[in-house]
Formats: C-alpha cells, structure tokens, sequence
C-alpha cells in the first residue's frame, strides 16, 4: 500500500500555502510538524479532497495494483480513509453510541454483509473502539454533556472506525490530560502496523517514539523529512544545560535559544537547556537531543505564519 503526493501546491491569492510538496507513504505514522500556517491543514483538505490543489498529483495503490489518480477514484478513495478534524462538528443531542452507529450509516461499514451479520459486526466494532478510547463506560451520554476530551477523543473513534486504509489525524491529543495522552498515542501505534497515518500535531512529544517519519513544513515547503533518530543526531553537540544565578536568566535569554529552564534543589542554581552551535558558557554540558530541541532549532526564531 502506497499513498504518493507529488509536486502538490495551492496559493490563496498571493500566500502560498503549499509549494511542490512531495511525499511517498507506506504503513506507519507520518507526523506533520510546523508553526501555524505551515501548511498542514491544506495537505490534509488536499488529501481528503476537501480542497482542491492548484497543481500536482496524488495517487494510491494497494495489494499490488497500479497506482490510480485519488481525484480519479474520487468515492473508492474516500472509502478508504478516516478523518479526524481538528475541530469535529457533532450532533449534542445524539448519544456517544448512537453517533458511532450513525457513522457508521454514513460510513457504509460492513458492506455486503447480510442483515444481522452486519448489525453484529458493527456493535462489536463500535464497542471494541469505544473501550479503546475510553468511551466504554458512556456510551448513552448525550454528546452536549460530554467533556472536551471527551469529544476529543469520540472524533478519534468514527475516524478509526470502519478500518480505513488511510487514517488522517489533526491534533488528536489536543485537551487531553497525560494520561489520557498516553493511552491514544498507544492506541494509535498498535493499529498502525497495516495503515497509512499522518497526524498534524503541535504536540511533539506525541509523536517523538511512534512516528516513522517527521515531516516538517515551514511557509508550504519542506524544511526536513527524515526519522525522529536522524533528526534529533542531525543535533548532537547542540543541545545544552547551562547553570546560572537567577538574576543572569533574562539576559541569557536576549542572546540564545533558551528551550527550558528549571532549578537544581541541591545548588539552588537555575538550569538553563539552550541550542547552540557553541559552547554557551565555561559551566555549560552537553546534554541528549529531544526531538522538540530539533523543532526549536529549525523553527525557534519563527513565531508562526498565519
């Protein structure tokens, strides 16, 4: 299975959103990383075809076939995918339940299915999603009632259900506690094994341990596509703690890239993690990359794009 994007761009008049964006996704997780305005959410209306582009070509293909132009497929390719919006629109008087089962109409899942058969199937589905989001002990409370987590992570279940091929997620942890973060991410990684998903996320450390690749876009062109790994070693040597006197945090501020600051108990000094290509003070020690100190290395100075 293979979801190719090719040379894709679109201009709202004079902004380009999107210039010659080129991908090619397998099964795994795809994160979309970038300042607001980056271009995230026009790939994705792209890929739902929810937006059309002004150039360029995307195709999928599956169990050997040829690959087939997806505005071509047009209804086929729409069957195949899973869309969670960053902000869902749902019903408030409907029930959890009666939401995944009117997904569910609207979805066509379990076609070809004789009647019953296909009642059975889908209760078991929506039963088996619901518990994985933790959606199992409310499933006939009306939606109005629910938390904003909890819708949260409702517009994850119908994404998921009917066992799309393709699975687009924006901002799916948002309004989550950590917890209730952890157990998504999990959930997301065990059914990524046979789909193609591609999460648009400003929270890095979701995506940090699951993602195959990061895909980063800075004002509609790729910055950088490569694994976590190979762009958190791309800073090694980089990555700083510095201890200092309070009084010297705000001037050390004014002259580096400060991504973190803390205070070591047993000295009372502030520690300071900086990014920089030299050593930022006598007292200053190396430290392990995360992948949120390569966002801020590649993005730190841009305050984002809207």
């Amino acid at each position: 299975m293979k979801l190719t994007i090719s040379d894709v761009s679109k201009s709202y008049g004079s902004n380009k959103a999107l210039q010659h964006f080129s991908a090619e996704l397998e099964p795994g997780i795809y994160a979309l990383l970038g300042p607001n305005g980056s271009g995230k959410s026009t790939l994705i209306n792209i890929i739902t075809d929810n937006l059309r582009a002004d150039g360029g070509e995307i195709t999928f293909s599956e169990d050997g076939k040829e690959p087939e132009d997806v505005l071509k497929m047009g209804v086929r390719f729409r069957e195949k995918i899973g869309f969670m919006p960053q902000y869902p629109g749902m019903y408030p008087n409907f029930s959890v339940e009666r939401f995944m089962w009117y997904m569910a109409a609207l979805k066509d899942v379990g076609a070809g299915m004789k009647r019953k058969e296909k009642k059975e199937y889908i209760s078991g589905e929506i039963s088996r999603i619901l518990k994985a989001v933790e959606l199992d002990d409310v499933p006939h409370r009306k939606i109005g009632a629910l938390s904003g987590g909890m819708k949260q992570r409702l517009a994850l279940a119908q994404a998921v259900l009917g066992n799309p091929s393709v699975l687009i997620l924006d901002e799916p942890t948002a309004g989550l506690d950590p917890k209730q973060r952890i157990s998504i991410r999990n959930f997301i990684a065990q059914i990524a094994f046979d789909k193609i998903i591609i999460i648009a996320t400003h929270v890095v450390s979701d995506i940090e341990f699951i993602a195959k690749k990061v895909i980063m876009l800075r004002r509609g062109v790729i910055a950088d596509n490569a694994s976590p790994e190979e762009l958190m070693h791309r800073i090694d040597g980089k990555v700083w703690l510095l201890p200092c006197a309070e009084g010297d945090v705000v001037g050390i501020q004014r002259e580096r890239m400060v991504t973190n600051i803390s205070r070591d108990e047993k000295t009372g000094k502030v520690i300071l993690r900086i990014i920089s290509d030299e050593k930022p003070g006598d007292d200053a020690v190396n430290t392990i990359p995360s992948l949120e100190d390569y966002y801020m290395h590649v993005f730190g100075e841009q305050s984002g794009d809207n």
